[in-house]
């Protein structure tokens, strides 16, 4: 290897969860390194949740956890050219890998929303991924799916 992998900056929990997993989620959600008005929005939206929640023992980060954890797929689909022709073949995804791209799926879906002003999007996404349901959740089936329909290239992998 020419260069040695990038380290792993260490990230500082946030203020009011004290849960790194929050800093790490409103860094992707952040544009224009505008941090605080993404942790405002972050904060609003969980506000939010915990205004409509119904489960009662249910915390609005804990909510927002389970969102995370059904919005995160354990298998993708990879292209790979074997002999002229491109096929779809499965493969697990590294921890880190399955968080990041669930996060994003969260975020982005969340932006596609009707709602008013991105914390009530958000908020929305979140109480919707947490019943299984919503966007993001459809993507994270739909990549399963395509990775159980292309099952039987799972013989060329990498």
């Amino acid at each position: 290897m020419r260069k040695k992998q990038a380290k792993k900056r260490p990230l500082l929990p946030d203020p009011k969860f004290n849960d790194q997993l929050v800093t790490r989620f409103v860094n992707m959600m952040m544009w224009d390194g505008k941090k605080s008005v993404a942790f405002k929005i972050f904060y609003d939206a969980m506000a939010i949740v915990e205004e409509k929640n119904q489960d009662e023992e249910k915390t609005a980060l804990e909510l927002w956890k389970d969102a995370l954890s059904n919005v995160m797929p354990h298998v993708e689909v990879r292209s790979r050219r074997v002999g002229g022709a491109t096929f779809q073949i499965p493969n697990q995804i590294r921890p880190d890998r399955k968080v990041s791209t669930a996060m994003k799926w969260l975020i982005s879906f969340s932006r596609k929303r009707n709602e008013k002003g991105m914390a009530a999007k958000l908020a929305a996404e979140v109480l919707a991924a947490a019943k299984e349901e919503g966007a993001a959740v459809k993507k994270r089936v739909d990549t399963h799916r395509m990775a159980e329909a292309n099952k039987a290239f799972s013989h060329f992998r990498f």
